[in-house]
């Protein structure tokens, strides 16, 4: 029963950075808005490259250039109305809208972590059955399983937002984060089914993510097998160096997750949790393009090579 008090919102009010000096928005703006351009900056160059060089075209640059489509929906799932908020006095946001930004961020997250599952079930086939690896990653089983990762985002986006925007909201309409996260939007719901719907989200969100990490684990137990019995150092190194980048963003990605949904929760710790999903949501996708470019050799040396011919043909 919601009572005689019970009043509808219709808009919602951030309130994640009320709690710094005014004088830091600024500051803040500009740190976001330059990460921001870069990550779109550097995910476009990545695929621009993918698209241009031909001896790219493989499975596992599928997937690369699929997860730096899913990171950039992500950013501009919630970044510019971010930027936008930091300028602004009034950080309100209308109830459709914040269901829309809910159900994009999550879908093209939990995207993102299956693709990245993808790439390391990709470099499983290579390394441990490279011989059959034309047949089991065929183009047409890469485009359904890409096919199947954005499904299962969108599924897992479209449940967690409609179990949350079912529920009434009641009186308080203050988010104390930067975005329509789950946490804080339970927070402000009332009504005897809430404890229930948090639970399942919770379950729903937990075996997402936890399966992903689990099976990205299992590929990678059988990689670090099949390495082992490779009798040239050599050899183990060059095996070893087609996974490195892909093991160092799923690292930041799962490393920075867990620091935050594991932090202790509390009112004390307001700012600190600001901070820390802004690391989450801004850093993270900012060090994938980084990562990808530095660490995989035969993608970096693709695209100094694009860079170059780009640089000659302007110049001529």
């Amino acid at each position: 029963m919601l009572g005689p008090n019970y009043t509808s919102v219709s808009e919602f009010i951030f309130i994640g950075f009320s709690n710094f000096p005014q004088q830091l928005m600024p500051v803040f703006f500009v740190v976001i808005l330059l990460m921001y351009l870069f990550t779109l900056l550097g995910n476009l160059f990545i695929m621009a490259t993918i698209w241009s060089e031909r001896n790219l075209h493989t499975p596992m640059y599928l997937f690369l250039c699929a997860l730096s489509i899913s990171e950039i929906l992500y950013t501009l799932s919630f970044i510019p109305r971010m930027l936008a908020d930091l300028l602004s006095t009034h950080r309100s946001i209308a109830f459709l809208a914040c269901a829309s930004q809910m159900f994009f961020s999550f879908t093209f997250g939990f995207t993102h972590s299956l693709l990245l599952t993808l790439m390391g079930y990709d470099r499983y086939v290579a390394i441990c059955h490279p011989l059959r690896y034309n047949v089991l990653m065929s183009p047409w089983g890469c485009a359904c399983l890409v096919a199947a990762a954005w499904a299962g985002g969108s599924a897992v986006g479209l449940v967690v937002t409609t179990s949350i925007f079912r529920l009434p909201f009641c009186g308080l309409n203050q988010i104390p984060h930067f975005l329509c996260h789950v946490p804080p939007m339970l927070k402000l719901a009332c009504g005897s089914s809430v404890p229930a719907v948090a639970l399942g989200v919770g379950l729903v969100c937990i075996t997402a993510l936890l399966g992903c990490f689990l099976l990205i684990l299992l590929s990678y137990a059988f990689i670090v097998a099949a390495i082992l019995k490779i009798p040239s150092a050599e050899g183990r190194h060059k095996a070893f160096s087609t996974c490195a980048s892909h093991l160092t963003v799923v690292i930041v990605h799962y490393g920075f997750a867990s620091v935050i949904y594991l932090k202790p929760k509390g009112p004390s710790f307001q700012e600190g949790d600001t901070l820390m999903a802004t690391t989450y949501t801004v850093l993270t996708p900012f060090l994938s393009p980084i990562i990808f470019s530095l660490r995989n050799k035969e993608l970096k040396n693709a695209m100094k090579k694009a860079f170059l011919r780009k640089f000659y043909s302007s110049n001529n």
